[in-house]
């Protein structure tokens, strides 16, 4: 938590410590509502005009046994008086609800942190499953750490004596008695959460339960006597915000609203194909209530079915548009190939997890770009663009359907499973403001050839299959140059491969010159990231430049092709550094085609790069 002396604007009658920022996580069995619970602290943050990071965190087990370190859920909220990029190195404060929380999360807080205990759950029982073999309370484990002991669970029964719920509901309404103590103690308001409440459960007794524990938590805060260290704080508003309307919103959200305006801006329906499989699945779930918006979903029985329905969709005259992670992409390749062969318009979101295989299905990772670069049999370019945070999602999507419907190709979009779950404070954007790009099928019956190419984009024309006079073939099989007919010929299949690379390559003059988030060209040392690393590098970038480091930060969203300028830029630096959560993938990129000597720092244990890491490995270099 950083301290400053800015007057306090929480009037409740408590002295508390004004700070700059605090990391809180919320940490328990994954039925201890632990997602719920600190979605509710961050929508609070953000409706109280708070900077705002978050990062879940789910276990793997659909349902591991109860009291289990695999079992643990957690749930981490950064919330600032000033813009953040982040959810936060180290928690301040972590809520344990039960001895395995605090088993996985403890190797996390820094000195000082303070820890909430749920006394309650700190059964020999739960004890043993977490692997303890002595109370953690009861000798030196948490001596560098403020502690404060609640029993959660008995005081949740407590308050709820007279509610005619069972005894088995009373105990699931803990995380809303937890959730009101944070609230107390950090000032926030209990009220939106009521509302929120009350609306899911409408006037029920659960309702009226929950509610009740959660008023039961907050009011324990107010009349509580404190161990010493431990008191109330207050976090001001952010006023380096810009005015607007503003929402809590993850980048699955942001992404899949970014996909329909799209598809509205290129005048088309959004066919989406999809398939369930963590964490890409809410943008099935999310676009299949926007039916409204003109968009059709199509849940598919696997991977392969999916992406062919989409294809279909595309040929139909749509905007076909598939998502899946990395298993679900490998299986999707040779349809990938199918789509970029007869060259249609499609949008393939890749929200990529730890791998390899089923891998770590849960934790984050940026382990698919060669997969998006390389991944099909046979020469087979596509465009890649990536999503850096939850709110550049929204634009990323519409330029993947740009892009897919100008140059009729398939258009592969990576996210992560931190930024897709992640939330920050979003203002919600006027699509007037967004430039349309309608689309322009092919309609005269004249001379008409399916492969014929536009000159300035190398794209062939969009026919609506069974239109009079336009009809053609589609297949797998090599084609005519012209004709679209089977064609085994040698000089044809050069000129085919040779035409569809240079349709991508020609995307560079399309898109924007490569341009420096932080510092300028010629510095000594330059951090190039991509995808969800921006917010780290980009907040450490910033602490090193205010202690004087010559260092710029470079954040590459169109990854194939690179913008036009981006070797010039690149060779301006005496020094590059690649962070990125795989084993060195960018960077091998960037060496092979501009000979640069980058050098990378990698990350692949399924979670963020902290920013901490990001001054540290800046120091280095600069000092080797």
């Amino acid at each position: 938590m950083v301290a400053t002396t800015v007057e306090n604007s929480i009037n409740d009658g408590t002295d508390r410590q004004e700070l700059e920022s605090a990391v809180i996580r919320f940490a328990g069995d994954s039925g201890d509502g632990m997602q719920l619970t600190g979605t509710q602290f961050a929508i609070t943050a953000a409706l109280t005009g708070h900077g705002l990071g978050t990062f879940p965190d789910f276990p793997a087990e659909i349902r591991a046994p109860v009291g289990t370190t695999f079992g643990v859920s957690a749930f981490q909220v950064n919330f600032s008086s000033h813009n953040i990029k982040t959810a936060g190195d180290q928690p301040d404060v972590l809520m344990a609800m039960n001895p395995a929380a605090l088993k996985t999360n403890i190797n996390d807080l820094h000195d000082g942190s303070l820890v909430i205990i749920n006394t309650g759950a700190f059964t020999a029982t739960n004890l043993r499953k977490a692997g303890y073999e002595v109370n953690p309370l009861e000798d030196n484990t948490l001596a560098k750490l403020r502690v404060l002991e609640i029993d959660i669970t008995g005081l949740t029964l407590q308050s709820l004596e007279g509610s005619e719920i069972s005894n088995k509901d009373k105990l699931r309404c803990k995380n809303l008695y937890a959730l009101g103590v944070v609230f107390w103690m950090f000032g926030g308001d209990s009220k939106p959460t009521a509302e929120w409440l009350t609306q899911k459960f409408g006037g029920t007794a659960l309702a009226d339960a929950n509610i009740t524990a959660l008023n039961a938590g907050y009011t324990y805060g107010e009349v509580v006597e404190l161990p010493d260290g431990v008191r109330g704080y207050a976090v001001s508003r952010n006023e380096e915000m810009e005015a607007g309307t503003y929402r809590a919103a993850t980048g699955s959200e942001t992404l899949t609203w970014g996909l329909v305006v799209g598809a509205q801006k290129a005048d088309l329906p959004l066919f989406f194909g999809g398939y369930p499989i963590t964490p890409a699945s809410n943008i099935l779930h999310s676009l299949a209530g926007m039916k409204e918006f003109g968009v059709v979903t199509f849940q598919a029985e696997d991977e392969i079915a999916a992406i062919c329905s989409s294809i279909g969709a595309s040929y139909a005259g749509a905007l076909g548009v598939t998502s899946s992670s990395g298993p679900g992409i490998a299986l999707k390749g040779e349809a990938l190939g199918l789509a970029a062969s007869v060259e249609l318009p499609l949008v393939v979101v890749n929200t990529q997890r730890g791998g390899p295989a089923t891998g770590l299905p849960t934790k984050t990772e940026q382990s698919d770009l060669m997969q998006a670069m390389y991944g099909r049999n046979g020469d087979c370019p596509i465009a890649i663009i990536s999503a850096s945070t939850p709110g550049d999602c929204y634009e990323t999507a519409i330029e993947a359907c740009r892009l897919a419907v100008k140059y009729m190709t398939p258009v592969m979009l990576l996210s992560d499973g931190y930024i897709a779950n992640a939330a920050e404070p979003w203002k919600i954007p006027d699509t007037d403001d967004t430039t349309d790009f309608p689309t322009e099928f092919h309609t005269d019956t004249k001379d008409f050839a399916p492969y014929s190419r536009d000159p300035a984009t190398l794209a062939r024309p969009w026919a609506i299959p069974g239109t009079p006079g336009l009809e053609h073939r589609i297949s797998g099989l090599e084609r005519d140059a012209l004709a679209g007919t089977i064609s085994y010929d040698p000089e044809n299949h050069q000129a085919m491969t040779d035409v569809r690379a240079a349709k991508i390559d020609n995307i560079d003059k399309d898109i924007p010159e490569q341009t420096v988030s932080q510092g300028a060209p010629g510095s000594k040392l330059a951090l190039v990231g991509w995808g969800s690393t921006y917010g780290a590098i980009s907040q450490g970038v910033t602490k090193a430049r205010a202690a004087g480091l010559d260092v710029s930060h470079i954040h590459i969203r169109y990854l194939n092709p690179f913008p036009a300028n981006l070797g010039e830029l690149l060779a301006s630096y005496d020094q590059i550094l690649v962070p990125e959560m795989n084993t060195g993938q960018l960077i091998h990129i960037l060496r092979s085609k501009y000979m640069l000597p980058a050098i990378g720092y990698n990350q692949v244990n399924g979670l963020p790069i902290k920013v901490s890491k990001i001054e540290e490995i800046i120091r280095a270099q600069l000092e080797s």
